[in-house]
């Protein structure tokens, strides 16, 4: 690719949609909206394109059609929510995408493309702690491996959710006579009393969500001294790790994303935990959006079978 040709990327979850007008790396535009269903659901190709479409139209005019000196646009690359769930509406989307925007389209999960990011396109393993928790892992033959990601009713143990969870249960807790934790007086910042907890959560269109908003009061807790807290957030690091050992397959070394992952306090307990269960945490390269963008500019990628494309006019 021309190193002045510009590329969109998107990062689309179930809660954000974020677009970025990017040249080599330089992020030229940027717009950011709510998120969409996943592409697991009815026409979710249709509704993943037209939320894309509307946040293009949200950057600058005439910047998605020509770049700095009049020079085209190359390519759209976009990590969207559901990919897993419908290989048929990922290619679908792609071939939307390529269409309207009249560039080769790439499509792939965000976890994919957060591994893509984080490894430059190398074999390794990646650890998402966001609302939810998953681990991935490239070989060297491209072969997916991964741990847990199941959602907030299955697993995403360790993750924000669950953190956040596991806090509101011991403010409940407590109330009920259980160990006393300033996380009691940390709650009211959602609710008045632990007995509105309920009902607030009940009302919450994605509770799982809601709960991860408790995760970094948690944090706090714990490293203000709560022992309660301290537990919570000690048992999630464990988890974490063995779901990073299911997923690496001994290979030793993680590089660890998301939310969650951004509390220097958790970061710290987190590289302490996987040490001791010998594995090594090392700094990503670059997150999901990057490897939106790589998915976007080059082809024979690793991780290749697992991006779905327009397959029409992509460069040698």
């Amino acid at each position: 690719m021309n190193a002045a040709a510009m590329v969109l990327v998107a990062d689309l979850g179930k809660s954000r949609c974020r677009l970025e007008l990017r040249s080599g790396d330089e992020v030229l535009a940027a717009a950011d909206q709510h998120g969409f269903p996943g592409l697991g659901v009815t026409d979710g190709a249709r509704l993943a394109f037209e939320l894309l479409e509307e946040t293009a139209a949200m950057l600058p005019p005439g910047l998605t059609a020509t770049g700095p000196s009049g020079s085209p646009l190359a390519g759209f690359g976009a990590a969207v929510a559901g990919v897993e769930a419908s290989a048929e509406s990922s290619r679908e989307l792609a071939s939307l995408l390529a269409s309207r925007f009249s560039v080769p389209a790439a499509v792939l999960s965000d976890a994919t493309a957060a591994q893509l990011g984080a490894m430059q396109g190398a074999p390794g393993t990646v650890l998402i702690v966001g609302t939810g928790a998953v681990a991935f892992r490239f070989d060297d033959g491209g072969q997916l491996h991964r741990a847990d990601g199941w959602g907030p009713l299955l697993g995403d143990r360790g993750s924000g959710r669950w953190i956040g969870q596991r806090g509101l249960e011991a403010v409940v807790q407590a109330f009920d006579g259980g160990p006393e934790t300033s996380l009691s007086a940390a709650a009211e910042a959602l609710v008045e009393s632990p007995l509105m907890l309920p009902a607030w959560l009940g009302g919450m269109e994605n509770p799982a969500r809601a709960m991860a908003r408790f995760a970094p009061l948690v944090l706090h807790a714990a490293e203000a001294g709560d022992a309660v807290a301290r537990g919570i957030v000690d048992e999630a690091c464990r988890i974490l790790a063995g779901t990073v050992k299911r997923a690496s397959g001994g290979t030793g070394r993680v590089a660890v994303l998301g939310g969650v992952a951004n509390s220097e306090f958790f970061a710290g307990l987190l590289h302490n935990t996987l040490a001791s269960a010998g594995i090594e945490m090392v700094e990503p390269l670059g997150d999901g959006m990057d490897g939106a963008a790589l998915a976007a500019t080059r082809r024979g990628l690793l991780q290749e079978r697992y991006i779905h494309r327009d397959g029409t006019n992509w460069p040698d």
